[in-house]
């Protein structure tokens, strides 16, 4: 009897690496974007029965990957792989809420935020849905 064995990453995964990556991407972790990435997998559909344990070791794919020259290309090479499209909006509307969760945008996450919508394939109408229904939730 052989088990086959898991993808690396399940699509859930996927969504707290993009999230993670977010929040990472200025190089400061902002109290209030690990809030929003708890608070979304503790509440949100898309994560019942995710074991929040293992925020902590996707956390650390992300950390690990950041380092190598060519993480991000990695990142999204294993998103690609694991994450259905049918989640991809998903993902980028967890990215935007997690960008705009401490009530600014640096550079860097903006760049981010452009090259998921790319990778992520997310129509620029659908985009700009999106990040408009971010700015709203997070506007002070």
């Amino acid at each position: 009897m052989t088990e086959q064995a898991p993808h690396p990453m399940s699509p859930q995964d996927c969504l707290v690496a993009i999230m993670v990556a977010v929040s990472a991407s200025d190089e400061n972790i902002r109290t209030a974007e690990l809030v929003k990435i708890e608070v979304a997998v503790n509440m949100l559909p898309v994560f019942a029965g995710y074991d929040i344990d293992r925020t902590r070791h996707v956390s650390q794919i992300v950390f690990d990957l950041f380092e190598q020259e060519d993480g991000l290309d990695a990142l999204f090479g294993l998103i690609r792989e694991n994450l259905p499209e049918r989640l991809n909006e998903t993902a980028y509307a967890l990215a935007c809420d997690v960008a705009a969760a401490d009530g600014s945008l640096a550079e860097t996450e903006l760049r981010l935020l452009e090259e998921i919508r790319y990778e992520l394939n997310i129509d620029r109408l659908h985009a700009a849905a999106i990040e408009r229904g971010a700015r709203a939730r997070h506007t002070v």
